[in-house]
């Protein structure tokens, strides 16, 4: 009986030793693998590490190991599954959740730390009387944020690898704030290391060489080439960040077609963006489309959005609505149909498509009453579709043409329209897309050809129906055309007319007139030559002898005087 608890003693620490000995041996095993850098090699050391953990599951090597193979093989949701306790839009988004309940428990944990004045003994110091009272929950939190910073380089290599975790998964502003604690963190250690070494510490004593692996030492500090890439990946983070914010600022303002511009900047850029951040960026501008009236294209947008996530609930509502707008009732109320699917899914997973971490413009509770009401819309299209509104399509708003337009402008609108959303097209922008995993190129390159292919359709079908109210319009105007000249041709046959009446009728009267005029023309001469005043008529006599005339003028004489 004496001799059992001696045992039993031996048995525990012999097998505390073993597991010790084990989880190095796995981790050693671990870091020979990561170091041939090969994929195959990478996971088999994940597995190792794996069952280090399983024994050991606060060993902070294994686990920094563990995110930095993840993070070499590209998985990097696993990475932020890992460590998403470190997300800061989570904890805030958390904090905010909890703060309803923490503001009634607050008041039941503020006690009285001090005796009020009235009850102080005259011997007792003067206290201050803002510590008079305190809350639990505050205290609790600082106590623990006290130990965690005490804890022996605590924190580092999660905030650098969940930063760059962040950034190919869309989270940017998340990305932007753990890269730069991470950061700050790394070279803040460095500074206190290298304050607090003496010349005796560069000693080879203090650095032995050999080849065994000291688990209870904190990692290094990363490489320079590690603060380099991350450097520049943060100076990348920066400029989509402000890009992205000018825009947003532009499209709250009204200034849409500078909104555009900024959204096209990210989009076309020459270096590629994650996955999340572009779906928003598509978001965003199909926004800045819709409130510039340009409908087409904010279809596409929400096209290429709803191909990179197809769970976003703001792009199906969205391109509901446009469609809608445009009285194109049945694909408005398949996209309804999905939305409500959509719903009931949220519903009975209780939680929101997607993991924890991934951002959404909805919240869970707002989701039964968005139901009622898609409910409540999808009944009424059925009535109108059953009416028979299914045919009055409004193309001219689809185009971007006003009513009345002419043939080369719908012939111009038509074919900037096809240029841009032609099916061919439609994946060029999976080029500039980083993903998260690609096992999701195929299906994302599927989906936009299809939704594209559904676009072009429309846009071609419009084009058709424009065309044909256009050239009934031309044949009715040159219907006016053709009955307007016969018209002037038969008001310009009777002026003709009526001006040849009156040319023939000119001459006979002219005749008439000469004849009328004869004698009065002689009555005239004569009383002209009558009237002839001479003082010399004589003179005058000779004159006219002279010149050959031998017509008598008949004179009248008359007496003068001077």
């Amino acid at each position: 009986m004496a001799t059992s608890p001696s045992i039993t003693g031996g048995e525990k620490k012999h097998w505390w030793l073993r597991n010790k000995k084990i989880v190095d041996k796995y981790v050693k095993d671990a870091r020979g693998l990561i170091a041939t850098q090969e994929q195959s090699e990478i996971a088999s050391a994940l597995n190792l590490l794996d069952a280090a953990l399983v024994l050991s599951p606060r060993f902070e090597v294994a686990l920094e190991l563990k995110a930095r193979s993840l993070l070499y093989l590209r998985r990097f949701k696993d990475v932020a599954d890992m460590l998403q306790d470190y997300i800061p839009s989570l904890k805030m988004v958390s904090d905010d959740s909890s703060s309803e309940n923490s503001s009634q428990q607050l008041s039941r944990e503020r006690v009285k730390l001090l005796s009020s004045s009235n009850n102080s003994s005259s011997d007792s110091p003067i206290r201050d009387p803002s510590f008079k009272c305190f809350s639990v929950s505050d205290l609790k939190k600082k106590v623990m944020a006290g130990l965690c910073k005490n804890c022996e380089k605590e924190g580092q290599w999660r905030y650098l690898v969940l930063g760059q975790a962040c950034c190919h998964l869309g989270l940017m502003e998340d990305a932007m704030v753990l890269l730069q604690t991470g950061k700050r963190l790394a070279m803040a250690a460095l500074r206190r290391e290298s304050i607090c070494w003496s010349d005796d510490s560069f000693s080879l004593s203090n650095f032995p060489i050999t080849n065994d692996i000291t688990t209870n030492v904190a990692p290094a500090t990363p490489p320079r080439t590690e603060f380099e890439s991350i450097t520049q990946l943060l100076s990348h983070i920066k400029l989509l960040l402000r890009r992205k914010t000018a825009a947003i600022a532009a499209l709250d303002a009204g200034l849409y077609s500078e909104a555009i511009r900024h959204f096209s900047k990210i989009l076309d850029g020459r270096r590629g963006s994650p996955q999340g951040f572009l779906s928003e960026c598509f978001m965003h501008r199909a926004t800045a489309y819709r409130s510039a009236g340009r409908i087409a294209e904010s279809i596409a947008d929400c096209n290429r959005t709803l191909a990179l996530d197809p769970t976003c609930i703001q792009a199906l509502s969205t391109r509901a609505a446009l469609l809608e707008s445009i009285r194109c009732l049945p694909d408005c109320l398949h996209d309804l149909e999905h939305l409500k699917l959509l719903y009931n899914s949220i519903l009975r997973d209780r939680k929101l498509p997607g993991p924890v971490w991934k951002r959404h413009n909805v919240q869970y509770r707002e989701i039964p009453g968005k139901l009622c009401a898609l409910t409540t819309k999808i009944q009424e299209l059925k009535q109108r579709v059953a009416s028979g509104e299914t045919g009055n399509v409004d193309y001219y708003a689809l185009i971007g043409l006003r009513r009345g337009c002419s043939r080369s402008e719908l012939e111009r609108a038509h074919l900037l329209l096809c240029l841009r959303h032609k099916p061919d097209k439609s994946t060029n922008f999976v080029d500039r897309c980083e993903f998260s995993d690609d096992r999701d190129l195929d299906s994302v390159k599927d989906r936009a050809k299809m939704s594209a292919l559904l676009l072009y359709r429309l846009l071609q079908k419009g084009y058709s129906s424009v065309m044909t109210t256009i050239m009934d319009e031309e044949a009715a105007e040159r219907q006016r055309k053709k009955a307007a000249a016969a018209v002037a041709a038969l008001q310009a046959t009777a002026i003709q007319s009526q001006q040849r009446q009156t040319q023939e009728q000119q001459p006979i009267k002219e005749s008439e007139l000469e004849n009328k005029s004869t004698p009065q023309q002689q009555t005239s001469t004569a009383s002209v030559f009558q009237g002839v005043f001479c003082r010399d008529l004589a003179a005058v006599g000779n004159l006219l002898s002279q010149a050959a005339f031998n017509r008598p003028i008949p004179m009248k004489y008359e007496a003068l005087t001077c």
